[in-house]
């Protein structure tokens, strides 16, 4: 069944328990006009709706219930009993066509006969009340008193068979049955019988979202409670079980509560073929819409914040991006135009993409405009890259438009989209090719409420980076960082793999003088934010930790470096760091980006045979793990390490890890704590493998490095497993290889069975 036929049998089936319960009420309030329109408005609804997904046996029933209802409403008939029990048979009627079409997919055509007499008697009672109406006197609304009943005490209906009786077959030539053709019916069942709603109704709750966030705030409460509940009882064996368990109860509660929280992004995405065709008519333009990932997921509040700035791009890719037919023709394009619109989730993020292959932006007119404003010198103009100059239009009140119109020109559309979009933690970039098109990405959080963390220490204090803007982490040892680090001018390097990455020293930013480089260990996280690449150094690391985002105060606002606040596992307060408004404080440029992505190169091809590796130390042999890969790498403590049976497991965010050991790398370790080593350690590398998640025991991590592909002598096939990291042939680790958990979560007897 697809969505939208699932959402239809839901919001039919909540219609339908409406009218149920407003027939009984009509019963005894026949004039309540307000009841009428109730019951009018959901059969209403349902015939409206069947007509667009084909359900034609449904259609035919839900008008003839239609016109009688609406004969009801305008006063020509009166809610008699009869009136109201066959408009009961009509509820289970649609009822019971509903239920067939959730089970079968189909209406169940064979049981149309069934229908015809119940249309025959909702038209018998139309015709009747239109008969009624004629001989009414002007001066009060028709049938305004319940008729008096005949001495049984049940008013006839159509068929002259009282109410309730059992109907005379001769006199009712088809008898009609609200139930499915597998359901029996019971004695003394009744009319109004059948009032349970099918199993996707069943299955479904409307819930007020204040009541959600109520919920989210206080799993966020419950997280931090359990990192400190974890930290308090990481020294105590007698604790392990129970601190274990509720890291993952409340790991799978946080888990269920996001994903109520779950919305698809269709939800925004179908309001958008209305605006380009409304639009693209207006503008002149022929465009061809196209959607991918509207099955993608994001938090309710996220979708509603993204809504306005995807409304803004779609405009500004259909004014300034597609050219007119004519244009397009003449430079050798099809007359129509493409404007594709794409999600997808990647990691703790979804990326929407607004892509068009029209004329790209002009980004000498962009540079000019910028000189006219006074936003760049001529000469600072000129040597700023392409990707800097893009970055403008962003500015309020930008536009390169030549006329202002009801559509553009007024500079209030991509300010809106980055303030917006920033404004949630996302990020958005933009890259164009003249006369090939524009990309716009929106980087937007899965969620705002608890994100994973990275914490880092600067002069004492203890502050979160979030992870979703961390490329990598390096370590420059003080004897190393005379020779590592390079400044120009004023301005501190660090050359990574062959790039120059510029360096942001954290404890200066915050006001501290300028550190000795090569009396402290440093500590360098690559970060990838709006656009910028650069490299935060810091004092020291600690665990990462997933954090609970609390607002600040209007103080911390103003200083422009933190995105929010939080409470750590150790009850320290931590500022969050915001790696975007670090890179402009800073002065960091923004980096060239290639702009392959709007031409459509696939990237795969364009990398083949130099992907990059994580290059580690296994057993007193180098080994490589493909960087694309790699999630994190964890230094735990060998308490942290306990056993599935004979498999060694790692208690990771709240989920059963498994780890390769294929160097025995655990049982050394253990040795070690056996002759005194209380510190022991054990170094994992947490990875990726299609969807789950495996760790690599490794003596150390010694690089990055890109490797290429090896063929076998005489033969033009890649050696599998195999690559070369400089001059030297590294065997590449097969993930694959690691076998999963059993599928079955164990219990707490088999857990401590196997400790």
């Amino acid at each position: 069944m697809d969505e939208l036929t699932r959402e239809f049998l839901i919001e039919s089936q909540e219609g339908l328990d409406r009218m149920e319960r407003c027939l009984t009420d009509l019963e005894s309030s026949p004039n309540d006009l307000a009841l009428l329109a109730e019951i009018f408005r959901a059969v209403h609804t349902i015939k409206g709706t069947t007509g667009f997904l084909g359900f034609k046996r449904l259609e035919k029933l839900a008008h003839a219930g239609e016109n009688l209802l609406g004969q009801l409403r305008d006063g020509k008939l009166a809610a008699t009993r009869a009136v109201i029990t066959a408009l009961l048979e009509l509820l289970d009627g649609l009822r019971s066509i509903l239920r067939i079409i959730e089970e079968r997919g189909d209406e169940g055509e064979h049981s149309s006969a069934s229908d015809a007499g119940l249309i025959a008697r909702l038209d018998e009672l139309q015709a009747a009340g239109k008969s009624e109406a004629a001989g009414v006197i002007s001066g009060g609304r028709a049938g305004a008193q319940m008729p008096e009943e005949p001495a049984n005490g049940l008013a006839p209906d159509v068929s002259g068979a009282p109410c309730g009786a059992a109907p005379d077959p001769a006199a009712e030539p088809v008898a009609y049955s609200p139930l499915p053709d597998k359901a029996v019916a019971e004695p003394g069942k009744t009319a109004a019988a059948g009032t349970s709603g099918g199993t996707a109704a069943e299955s479904t709750l409307r819930v007020d979202v204040t009541l959600l966030n109520r919920m989210m705030n206080l799993v966020g409460e419950l997280v931090l409670t359990r990192n400190q509940v974890l930290q308090a009882t990481a020294a105590d064996p007698r604790m392990t079980m129970l601190s274990r368990r509720l890291d993952m109860v409340t790991a799978d509660l946080r888990e269920s509560v996001m994903k109520a929280r779950m919305q698809p992004v269709s939800n925004i995405f179908s309001k958008m073929p209305r605006i380009v065709r409304d639009l693209s008519q207006t503008l002149g333009r022929k465009v061809r819409l196209e959607m991918e990932g509207q099955e993608t997921e994001l938090d309710k509040s996220l979708l509603e914040a993204i809504k306005d700035p995807l409304t803004h791009a779609v405009r500004n890719a259909l004014d300034h991006g597609i050219e007119p037919p004519a244009v397009r023709e003449a430079a050798g394009k099809n007359a129509e135009g493409v404007l594709k619109l794409r999600a997808v989730q990647e990691g703790s993020h979804v990326l929407v993409e607004v892509s068009d292959d029209g004329a790209g932006i002009d980004v000498d007119r962009v540079r000019a405009k910028a000189i006219e404003r006074g936003l760049a010198t001529r000469e600072r103009a000129a040597q700023l890259a392409d990707r800097e100059i893009l970055q403008m239009i962003f500015l309020p009140g930008f536009s390169t438009a030549k006329q202002v119109t009801n559509v553009s020109g007024r500079g209030v559309g991509m300010d809106v989209v980055r303030t917006n979009v920033e404004r949630i933690g996302g990020t958005v970039e933009i890259d164009s090719r003249p006369g090939k098109g524009t990309l716009l990405r929106l980087r937007i959080p899965l969620t705002l409420a608890i994100i994973p963390a990275l914490i880092v220490r600067t002069q004492g204090q203890s502050f979160a980076l979030p992870q979703g803007a961390l490329s990598e982490l390096v370590h420059v040892p003080p004897e190393q960082a005379g020779s590592a680090i390079e400044w120009i001018e004023d301005a501190p390097l660090y050359r990574l793999r062959g790039q120059l990455l510029p360096l942001v020293f954290l404890d200066c930013l915050l006001g501290a003088g300028r550190r000795a480089v090569d009396k402290v260990d440093n500590f360098i996280a690559v970060l990838d934010a709006d656009g910028r690449r650069y490299g935060l150094v810091v004092d020291g690391l600690a665990d990462p930790e997933e954090i609970v985002v609390k607002p600040l105060s209007p103080v911390l606002k103003r200083i422009g470096l933190y995105s929010g606040a939080t409470v750590l596992g150790n009850a320290d307060l931590a500022l969050i760091l915001d790696p975007g408004a670090i890179a402009a404080a800073a002065g960091v440029s923004t980096s060239e980006v290639a702009a392959d992505a709007v031409a459509g190169q696939d990237a795969d091809t364009q990398n083949a045979g130099r992907l990059e590796y994580l290059v580690v130390q296994v057993g007193g042999r180098q080994a490589a793990v493909a960087l694309g890969s790699v999630l994190r790498i964890e230094q735990v403590p060998l308490s942290r390490i306990e056993y599935f049976g004979h498999r060694p497991v790692l208690n990771f965010s709240g989920q059963l890890l498994p780890v390769e050991d294929a160097a025995g790398l655990i049982d050394n370790a253990r040795g070690e704590a056996a002759h005194g080593c209380s510190d022991a350690t054990l170094i994992v590398v947490v990875c990726r493998d299609g969807g789950r998640q495996v760790g690599i025991a490794v003596d150390s991590v010694l690089d990055v490095a890109r490797g290429g592909d090896l063929f076998e002598a005489g033969t033009s096939q890649p050696a599998c497993g195999l690559t070369l990291l400089g001059d030297k042939v590294t065997g590449v680790v097969n993930l694959g290889t690691v076998a999963p958990l059993p599928a079955r979560e164990p219990t707490e007897e088999q857990l401590a069975a196997s400790i």
